[in-house]
């Protein structure tokens, strides 16, 4: 599997694993909450909304454009701070965000 397939096939699995947990969200936020400068746009969104809205719609695009993926991802040590705060079980959706950091941080 290339290291985009295996990209394309996480990000599958962190919508399912999100939306099993009741954290995806039907209604998109309004679109100057999209627009915001802050890391993870910490000011506007929740991160799980940043996720939905913003990290797995950007990079499935680079991805059907074939575009270059990130070379340096940080989303798990945010995720990990975030998802203590949550009651829900999120040690497999960690995981994957772990694993994506993983991927989009190898360098070729």
């Amino acid at each position: 599997m290339s290291r985009v397939e295996h990209v394309s096939a996480l990000l599958i699995d962190i919508r399912t694993e999100m939306d099993e947990l009741g954290v995806w969200s039907a209604q998109p936020p309004k679109p100057e909450a999209l627009a915001s400068t802050q890391p993870f746009c910490v000011d506007t969104l929740d991160f799980t909304e940043w996720v939905q809205w913003l990290l797995i719609p950007r990079l499935e695009e680079m991805i059907a454009r074939d575009l270059p993926l990130p070379q340096n991802s940080q989303i798990h040590p945010m995720a990990e701070e975030v998802f203590k705060q949550m009651d829900e079980d999120t040690d497999r959706l960690l995981d994957l965000l772990a694993q994506l950091d993983q991927l989009l941080s190898l360098h070729h």
